[in-house]
């Protein structure tokens, strides 16, 4: 996947947002890594594949992929704090059960905080992929949906979100 316009795209977000909110000089990647974990967390929530206990289906697809690209979104920052945009990933299929891909994520998120190498980067952003491409979107659902919540997100800080 060609990340390179959506890295454009959250480069101009996030410098809104810092400016907006008088931020610079100050790293935000601690914030950004606990609201990844957040954002992972209530995608997993949506999609309710660890709830064993309860018969309630999934949200609509719609509200999953909503709860992707703010995955995305933060993704894409934290790549841009360590300046890893030249990365080329691909989802792969996974074999997986749902809930392993959450843990392996969580994983990758892991290993990522402890060594912060491109490296760490790519596996976390293509094993993200990869649990997109399980649970149904194609690039072309995350790309057209990341640019509807890019704006979405550029609205609420002109509107004092």
């Amino acid at each position: 996947m060609n990340l390179d316009e959506l890295f454009k795209l959250q480069m101009k977000l996030d410098k809104k947002i810092v400016e907006q909110h008088a931020l610079q000089n100050r790293s935000l990647v601690s914030e950004k890594i606990l609201a990844l974990q957040v954002e992972i967390g209530e995608l997993a929530n949506e999609t309710r594949c660890f709830k064993y206990w309860s018969t309630k289906k999934p949200s609509d697809k719609v509200v999953i992929l909503e709860e992707y690209v703010d995955c995305i979104h933060f993704l894409l920052s934290i790549g841009l704090d360590y300046n890893f945009t030249d990365i080329s990933v691909d989802a792969i299929i996974s074999e997986s059960k749902l809930t392993d891909q959450f843990i392996n994520i969580y994983i990758d998120l892991n290993d990522f905080i402890i060594c912060s190498s491109k490296d760490h980067y790519a596996t976390l952003f293509e094993d993200f992929l990869s649990l997109g491409s399980s649970i149904g979107f194609s690039k072309e659902d995350i790309v057209e949906h990341y640019l509807i919540k890019n704006n979405t997100n550029h609205e609420r800080q002109a509107s004092g979100y």
